[in-house]
């Protein structure tokens, strides 16, 4: 049980962040989180939340809040991009909890409602983190500092916590992007077709992934993965085009091209990845999420993850007491290596669900069903 009033700060209030600030806060920690951004805005973009997540909503009373604002499909679609044939009907119930599909920025604004009022702090971009030993320093770019007992980076895949631990690193492009557009469902209207809750349209060498992200039905959402030779890469994203997306899609079905007429603003997002970290943890810094095990979004698991790990860290940090953040940092990793590893390698790989498979294994897991393991006295 924590038995302390140290502070433990978080960098970085993405979905993972949140979580961790959240549960933390929950389990009797004194947390504050510090994020980049300006202010919090409703980003433009879907998300999948799975049972698996939905189980660790649950502890901090956001679960039903989720549900309500979400699309909840019930059946995951594999479609052939170009005939329509169907690949796999994959039931998404039956799980312990409810699969949602949702608009980010929505499930963003409720994870900021299950934390303390003040928790976040935003503009504060970390320029520099020094661990003294007895607690950790942190310089941001407005001028202001902090100090913490421990830091967890949940900085995502240009992590500068991971940066301290590890030295300046580029990830690596995968060679692929991913196109990203919101649809009013309004426009869909004119088409004499069926636009699926959630179904990903399968090519060759390509897809496009397809799903609601409200309760209402009035927003359909679309992220591809499309080859594409890399470019001098400045920011996250640039804008694409309609055409572009035709010329990307020519000759797929109906439904993907009357997805494409129906668009009238997409961007496009080069998609990197990392190798495997030799660690996730040093000193009083550790790390989760995309700082830690950054991969494809083609299993619409990383969030997930992310999300997976807040659980299990807030979990050790309850069992040691932050004060022994040694040993909960190695039962922590521990824990969550294995799990964080298999479903980065398949979500890399995009064959997740494409054939008539059982998911279990990734929707039926439940975090705090699971052992904390200690690999050092294995």
């Amino acid at each position: 049980m924590p038995n302390d009033n140290q502070t433990i700060a978080i960098i970085g209030a993405g979905l993972g962040g949140a979580a961790a600030g959240a549960l933390l806060q929950h389990a009797g920690f004194n947390v504050e989180i510090f994020e980049q951004a300006p202010s919090f805005s409703r980003l433009g973009a879907g998300i999948h939340m799975g049972p698996n997540v939905l189980k660790i909503f649950q502890r901090i009373g956001m679960d039903q809040k989720l549900v309500d604002i979400s699309s909840t499909p019930a059946y995951w679609f594999s479609r052939n991009g170009l005939t329509g044939e169907y690949l796999s009907r994959i039931p998404l119930e039956g799980y312990g909890a409810t699969y949602c599909t949702v608009h980010r920025g929505d499930l963003s604004a409720l994870q900021m409602d299950t934390m303390t009022p003040g928790t976040v702090q935003f503009n504060k971009r970390l320029t520099r983190l020094e661990d003294s030993g007895s607690d950790v320093y942190l310089e941001f770019q407005d001028g202001t500092s902090a100090r913490a007992a421990i830091v967890i980076g949940a900085d995502g895949i240009n992590s500068r916590v991971r940066e301290t631990l590890l030295g300046a690193e580029r990830p690596n492009y995968s060679g692929w992007v991913g196109h990203r557009a919101m649809i009013s469902a309004d426009k869909l209207k004119k088409f004499d077709l069926t636009f699926e809750d959630c179904v990903k349209w399968w090519g060759p060498d390509r897809h496009m992934m397809v799903y609601y992200t409200t309760s209402r039905r009035d927003e359909y959402y679309y992220v591809t993965g499309v080859p594409h030779a890399a470019w001098a890469f400045d920011g996250a994203f640039v804008q694409s085009s309609r055409e572009e997306m035709s010329e990307a899609f020519a000759g797929y079905h109906p439904v993907i091209q009357a997805l494409i007429e129906a668009t009238d603003d997409v961007t496009k997002w080069p998609l990197f990845n990392r190798n495997p970290l030799p660690l996730w943890s040093e000193g009083r810094m550790v790390l989760l999420g995309d700082a830690c095990h950054p991969m494809k979004p083609h299993m619409a698991q990383g969030a997930a993850m992310a999300i997976e790990d807040a659980a299990m860290l807030a979990r050790c940090l309850k069992e040691t007491g932050s004060q022994d953040y040694t040993t909960a940092f190695r039962l922590y990793e521990a824990s969550r290596r294995d799990r964080a590893t298999q479903v980065q390698t398949v979500s890399n790989a995009n064959t997740f669900l494409l054939k008539q498979e059982d998911p279990s294994w990734v929707y039926g897991y439940d975090v705090y069903a699971e052992p904390i393991l200690d690999k050092s006295v294995a």
